[in-house]
């Protein structure tokens, strides 16, 4: 995975996002031609975009139901990032895509996310509609064989939109908590129009 996450950042360079002045703890891919966006569907059944967020702040994350590590962790640091916001996490949404749409149900995506933080939202769609999404991110999964089931290699890397819905930041997963919520807090400072 972590070949997967420094391809990715190799590839963000070749675009020449422009930098908004900004002192982000992640990477600036501020005016990036990428990450713009997706249409898939919550653990309710609703279509979603990322225009249904407009007005907060957005972080994104693909992964999986079933990772051992990585996604847990990211979700875990996604929860201690809105409890270090206290009142302002009401202005943030934790978006989790899943690159696994074939065991990763509805149902299994609402209680796996809740056991993280009530307010965080599953998408998922059909296998189609997931690799659109994942290709508009940049982002690498690939089903893994492991004896009689299967694992999934996946980019690592969450994405921070602005309230304008605008991609701004992209963290690395070795970030910490506190490097997460210091941006979603720039974020969040800047005006909204």
């Amino acid at each position: 995975m972590a070949l997967a996450a420094a391809s990715s950042l190799s590839l963000m360079a070749c675009d020449g996002p422009v930098s908004s002045g900004s002192s982000f703890k992640g990477i600036d891919i501020t005016g990036a031609n990428y990450a713009r966006g997706f249409t898939l569907t919550d653990f309710h059944g609703q279509a979603r975009s990322l225009a249904d967020f407009r007005g907060k702040v957005v972080m994104l994350y693909f992964g999986f139901v079933q990772c051992p590590d990585v996604c847990p962790t990211a979700l875990t640091r996604a929860a201690a990032v809105m409890q270090q916001l206290g009142p302002l996490a009401t202005d943030v949404q934790v978006i989790f895509i899943t690159v696994d749409p074939e065991r990763d149900t509805p149902e299994l995506l609402r209680e796996y996310l809740a056991s993280f933080d009530p307010s965080f939202l599953a998408l998922t769609g059909s296998a189609d509609q997931i690799k659109a999404a994942a290709d508009e991110f940049r982002v690498y999964f690939k089903k893994v064989p492991t004896g009689s089931s299967y694992t999934m290699d996946h980019t690592a890397l969450s994405y921070l939109f602005d309230r304008q819905g605008r991609i701004r930041v992209v963290l690395r997963h070795e970030q910490t908590a506190d490097d997460y919520a210091a941006d979603i807090r720039q974020l969040l400072a800047m005006p909204s129009a």
